[in-house]
């Protein structure tokens, strides 16, 4: 099932109009009728709103329907940086407990989607502080 259509069995689920679902995110309709129609995927903060809103995980949202890996800005630098993070190989535990396998899959989407979010802010910050304004991974 794909990221569109589930957005638009869970709104149909609660009895929503596009439009109230849209006014709970703070959005015009056009942007949630994008995402519903496959024509645009939400950013991270959106995700996370939806995922509250549906009362589902932003991992459940994810497994859905992969979302693009990496954005169009991305320099080689940048898939490179991203994908030394995600490969660490640390295992995940909490309270003690090793995750199963499709916890940790679900886990290593999630922080790689708040990664590529993270970086496009670097850059966004970095290109309004103007020429020379070094941020933690400049040079690119």
């Amino acid at each position: 099932m794909s990221f569109a259509s589930v957005l638009l069995r869970l709104r149909e689920e609660k009895g929503w109009t596009q439009y109230e679902l849209a006014a709970r995110l703070g959005i015009k309709r056009a942007r949630y009728n994008a995402w519903e129609n496959g024509l645009a995927k939400p950013r991270l903060d959106m995700l996370i709103k939806l995922a509250g809103f549906f009362e589902v995980t932003p991992g459940f949202l994810l497994e859905q329907d992969a979302m693009a890996p990496m954005p169009s800005w991305a320099t080689a630098r940048d898939r490179r940086d991203i994908k030394k993070f995600i490969q660490m190989p640390e295992v995940l535990y909490f309270d003690g407990h090793e995750f199963s396998a499709e916890d940790r899959k679900k886990m290593l989407e999630l922080m790689e989607s708040i990664a590529w979010e993270a970086k496009r802010l670097n850059k966004e910050a970095r290109r309004k502080s103007g020429p020379g304004g070094a941020g933690p991974d400049s040079p690119d």
